[in-house]
């Protein structure tokens, strides 16, 4: 196993906000930061409808995981951060679209606040 870090980039999804890579690969796992609603294009937020929220954030995901060499299908753990779990059901919706069985392991955790005021916020682990 190569135990050598390697930060991940893509322009696919958007830059950093801070002191972080949008991913690490570790071996044969990558470890993504948290992805939260910005359109990678246009720098903008997306906000104001959490299901187009939410698939922005997996829009990112992937790109980020596909310049890893993996994907979403290959996640063994999700976290989701939400500002309200009244948010939930429309988020898990989405979800529920893009992983299939054997369902990733995760974990849904309510904060007070997340960046640039956001809503939402995924990361997750995947096998390479």
């Amino acid at each position: 196993m190569n135990d050598e870090r390697k930060a991940i980039l893509t322009e696919k999804a958007p830059k950093p906000i801070g002191p972080y890579s949008q991913a690490v690969r570790y071996g044969n796992l990558v470890f993504t930061s948290g992805q939260i609603p910005i359109d990678p294009a246009t720098g903008d937020l997306v906000t104001g409808d959490i299901v187009k929220e939410t698939e922005l954030v997996f829009a990112n995901l992937a790109a980020v995981l596909a310049a890893a060499g993996t994907e979403l299908g290959r996640a063994v753990k999700v976290t989701v951060f939400l500002t309200d779990m009244g948010l939930f059901a429309k988020v898990n919706e989405v979800y529920a679209r893009h992983f299939r069985e054997p369902f990733p392991a995760r974990s849904t955790v309510q904060v007070a606040a997340l960046p640039k005021g956001v809503s939402v916020e995924i990361d997750v682990v995947a096998e390479v």
